[in-house]
């Protein structure tokens, strides 16, 4: 079986990946009744000797001794990296697979990306190799990371850059986290901007996350959850916010919530990858089959059902609802919606006791109010996992090649742009070696480029498809 990697970088990286390990336990244990370090627990998981020094190779078949994360956590400021250390999960993280600084990026990409960057290459390198060498087969690297900041922005793109020159065969999946309106943050647009470009060359398959649409999805969990009509009949572990159950035992952070369903968006993408389903979907089908051009690699996710009502009969109608869902504005990652836009190509990944008829019947329910692109009207593609998340009997991640993340990019221009006409705070980026101000304008550039590709598309949108045209034969 394949492995994977995960990278987290930057402060809301290390958090982010903080909750997916956590609750990658939590699912890991609901399955693995006996202990047995197996297949799936291989995927994103070592099992070490530790009278060994942690080197060995992994004990398969065997009893866990010491579960060993494959990640490689960075951040430029200690805090967060060492109250990982200090909480629950401190034993599933290898101490040499740390690299840490005290001062922090301060909220400049261009500290992060041309200062940091070529400061703690050589040591990342190596641990990158020291990871990749505990793997058998490396199939995917995930890089958590947020677009706003200064470490997550620009270090997590130079890493990004990284992977791609040293190990150019291995898939590059990247979770990016995007400001919100109201980001304290002033320089974020720079900094997103500078990001944009690197994703755009040097990244396989982007999923981008705003903060704001995982802020509304906490406020509507915690309403429904809270009235008093439905209060009572919702599964507490079935929250995709919830840590319940999870190694987690310290008072809960504002943000835990919200983290925990990018948390589970990572779960349920790897779901097929780490366990048995009777149509199996591998991360490299889902950049194959939903990327049709290069930099047209941003997929919009959402995730259904929120939660699970406390029923023990789950009606079919219910396992509809759970496909609309997934199509409707109020369940997407980002503030778009996707029913109003052109698909180029959309995935589906089931979870749970879901058979392919009822599978091929939402298709065929949903198809007639998505607009598709006129050479892809097909463009579906499905996974199957028999292994549900926790507290749920089914769950389903869609994942949509959309044009409907272009408004996201526009409006990350237009911000950007507001500073740049004034010059305001470029100093703070241009006193860094390396850093000059064609930085700026080929990145802005990088991103005008990719949403007039978008434009394109939709310009193609409700135009009829025209019959190929055929050879006339002389009788």
């Amino acid at each position: 079986m394949a492995q994977s990697v995960v990278v987290q970088v930057g402060q809301c990286g290390n958090q982010v990946g903080c909750r997916f390990w956590d609750l990658a336990l939590r699912e890991h244990a609901a399955v693995n009744k006996k202990g047995i370090y197996d297949e799936a627990l291989s995927s994103f998981f070592r099992n070490v000797d530790t009278r060994s020094g942690g080197d060995g190779p992994d004990i398969y078949k065997r009893k866990i001794c010491s579960l060993k994360a494959r990640a490689l956590l960075i951040d430029m400021e200690e805090g967060v990296v060492n109250e990982i250390l200090q909480g629950p999960l401190r034993d599933v993280f290898d101490s040499k697979q740390l690299i840490t600084d005290v001062s922090g990026s301060g909220n400049n990409w261009a500290v992060g990306h041309k200062l940091y960057g070529c400061q703690y290459r050589e040591s990342i390198v190596e641990k990158l190799r020291k990871t990749a060498e505990h793997c058998d087969c490396l199939q995917c690297f995930f890089i958590i990371h947020s677009m706003g900041g200064g470490t997550g922005s620009g270090l997590g793109t130079f890493v990004l850059n990284l992977l791609e020159d040293e190990f150019p065969e291995v898939y590059r999946f990247v979770t990016s986290i995007y400001p919100s309106g109201e980001d304290d943050v002033i320089t974020s647009p720079y900094n997103s901007v500078l990001a944009m470009k690197e994703l755009n060359e040097h990244a396989d398959c982007v999923l981008p996350i705003e903060n704001e649409s995982l802020f509304d999805i906490v406020n509507k969990i915690h309403q429904m959850v809270n009235s008093g009509k439905l209060g009572s009949t919702v599964k507490q572990n079935s929250l995709v916010t919830s840590s319940a159950g999870s190694a987690k035992t310290v008072q809960e952070k504002p943000f835990d919530a919200m983290n925990n369903i990018v948390a589970n968006l990572l779960l349920n993408l790897t779901s097929s990858a780490r366990f048995e389903g009777s149509l199996n979907m591998d991360l490299n089908e889902i950049s194959m089959n939903l990327v049709p051009f290069p930099r047209l690699h941003y997929l919009v996710s959402s995730l259904t059902p929120l939660y699970t009502l406390a029923d023990v009969n789950v009606p079919s109608r219910r396992l509809d609802q759970m496909f609309s869902d997934a199509f409707s504005r109020d369940h997407q990652l980002i503030q778009a919606d996707p029913k109003h836009s052109l698909y180029l190509a959309c995935a589906l990944l089931v979870r749970g006791n879901v058979q392919v008829s009822d599978l091929r019947r939402n298709i065929e329910r949903l198809k007639p109010s998505l607009h598709f692109v006129s050479w892809n009207q097909e463009g579906w593609k499905t996974g199957l996992c028999s292994v549900p998340p926790v507290g749920h009997s089914h769950s389903l991640l869609a994942l949509a090649n959309n044009t409907c993340v272009k408004p996201t990019f526009i409006e990350l221009k237009d911000k950007f742009m507001k500073l740049y006409k004034k010059k305001a705070h470029l100093h703070h980026y241009l006193h860094i070696d390396g850093m000059e101000q064609s930085c700026f304008t080929e990145a802005i550039s990088s991103l005008s480029d990719l949403i007039e590709e978008y434009n394109e598309l939709d310009a193609t949108k409700g135009v009829p498809r025209a019959d190929p045209s055929r050879l006339k034969i002389a009788v």
